[in-house]
């Protein structure tokens, strides 16, 4: 199985105003984002497409909306985020008759509170490969958090046949590189996203394949070109680029990690700026206030949006 590279939008989940799924509008913006020029992939039901907040028949919904609107020219990868490994295999199964290329296995949530041992993590992913079929994306967690793979995992992962890609974000340079090392001398043809969204040119320079980041879904057309000019070796293209996205990186990050009101603010800067219709989240988040709105207005300013 062959992994994926360049760059992946993890996309944002467009609501109504009764908080159920914009159909209509979710499949316009998968088709705007796979349209743009260097985007290589679509991914559904991530952080930034509010996951945590969906049933497994919206989850399965949606990325089947995204897999009939790219209608085969790129792949569709489904975020499963399920505590138990059986019910992983069943949302699985369900992203897969929905029409998705490949699932991107994210840490069980009990792991992030109680931690795990190799053997649950080999086994998780083992099992879930086995009986669902599709190549599976590693999705790696930052290293402050009990649910990060450390490279000597990440190797024994790189070397499981349905293990194909990582989506890599320890948030830690020295680990990062690490981790980078041990996937590619244990599986040459493993390949390697970044999706340090805070971050995003110094972790590409690190000789990886590509991204998947939610601010491909805001901007696909910075994050591809950004990716182009580091492959191509144009270093000052690349940084012009990426300092271009530096009031984008304060609007939806300021100083945190990604988190659920994070891709709230974007989803308010795409509909302040024309590239989405409403900006509604699901609860427990609260719509942005006057002040959050003006402050995203200034920075949509200031990136020229």
């Amino acid at each position: 199985m062959q992994g994926i590279k360049g760059i992946v939008s993890a996309t944002i989940v467009p609501l109504n105003e009764d908080f159920s799924i914009d159909k209509a509008e979710t499949r316009r913006l998968v088709k705007w984002i796979a349209g743009t020029e260097g985007i290589t992939g679509i991914a559904t039901n991530g952080i930034a497409g509010e996951v945590f907040a969906l049933s497994p028949n919206e989850r399965a919904e949606v990325t089947r909306i995204a897999a009939e609107a790219v209608a085969g020219r790129i792949p569709v990868v489904s975020g499963i985020y399920t505590d138990r490994t059986e019910e992983a295999i069943e949302h699985g199964a369900m992203a897969k008759a929905a029409g998705a290329s490949a699932l991107l296995l994210m840490p069980p949530p009990r792991w992030m509170r109680y931690g795990m041992a190799e053997t649950h993590v080999l086994d998780h992913f083992t099992r879930v490969g086995e009986a669902v079929g599709l190549p599976l994306v590693a999705h790696v967690y930052p290293s402050w958090t009990k649910a990060n793979y450390g490279p000597a995992l990440l190797a024994k992962l790189a070397r499981l046949p349905f293990v194909t890609t990582f989506k890599l974000g320890p948030r830690e340079f020295s680990l990062y590189e690490s981790s980078i090392r041990a996937i590619q001398e244990a599986d040459a043809n493993a390949t390697i996203l970044t999706c340090q969204d805070e971050f995003l040119l110094p972790s590409m320079i690190q000789g990886i394949d590509g991204a998947l980041v939610g601010f491909a879904s805001f901007v696909p057309e910075r994050i591809t070109a950004l990716f182009a000019a580091v492959i191509g070796d144009r270093l000052g293209e690349a940084r012009k680029i990426y300092d271009s996205l530096a009031p984008l990186t304060e609007l939806v990050y300021g100083s945190s990690h990604a988190s659920y009101e994070n891709y709230a603010r974007m989803k308010t800067a795409m509909q302040m700026c024309g590239r989405l219709r409403c900006d509604v989240a699901r609860r427990p988040i609260e719509p942005r206030s006057e002040a959050a709105r003006s402050e995203i207005g200034q920075l949509l300013t200031r990136a020229g949006l």
